[in-house]
């Protein structure tokens, strides 16, 4: 990282959500994914979803290992159902490192979205080439959602569906929720 491109303000988002069996990159596997490219009026200027091809036996094993997947079985019997319509890996992360490069050049993408730690160890364990398209600076919206709660008591409802591209709109909605509010302050 230069010290240019630190001094380079960002123009675009990258928001991104996955949905896989857990939340262990080393034990879990990828199921979905959904990328939104948006700029800070979060105007949708690209997207791709994808769907992981996996192993049935192996996703039905981590699945019942994980307690969400038993509060969400229709969402669980649809991935399951839907294994062998997926893409390879790689395929995915070529397709995903085309999208970043069409929409942010050489310029590293910030990756946006809720508790965005969690998807960017998955992104590094299995999608280790489009990692390295991305900025090391994250935009996590829950960070922004301890501050509200904890310090005005502004709670965001969203509908818990755990589909990929629904949970990237949820995030933008609850980053402009926060944002509205907080301008209202004014």
């Amino acid at each position: 990282m230069t010290a240019q491109t630190k001094k380079q303000f960002p123009t675009k988002l990258l928001w991104m959500d996955l949905e896989m069996t857990g939340l262990e990159p080393e034990k879990d596997v990828l199921l979905e994914v959904a990328v939104e490219v948006t700029d800070f009026q979060f105007k949708t200027l690209g997207s791709y979803e994808a769907r992981f091809k996996q192993n049935k036996k192996t996703v039905l094993s981590r699945m019942q290992k994980n307690i969400w997947w038993r509060d969400f079985p229709e969402n669980r019997d649809e991935f399951v159902d839907k294994l062998d319509e997926g893409q390879d890996a790689d395929e995915i992360e070529k397709e995903l490192i085309a999208l970043t490069k069409k929409h942010f050049g050489d310029e590293p993408a910030i990756l946006a979205g809720n508790s965005i730690h969690n998807d960017r160890n998955f992104v590094k364990y299995w999608l280790p080439n489009f990692d390295l398209k991305l900025h090391y600076r994250m935009l996590d919206v829950s960070s922004l959602k301890v501050l509200m709660q904890g310090k005005y008591g502004v709670e965001f409802e969203k509908k818990e569906v755990h589909r990929a591209f629904d949970d990237i709109q949820a995030s933008i909605a609850e980053l402009q929720y926060y944002l509205d509010w907080l301008k209202a302050q004014k």
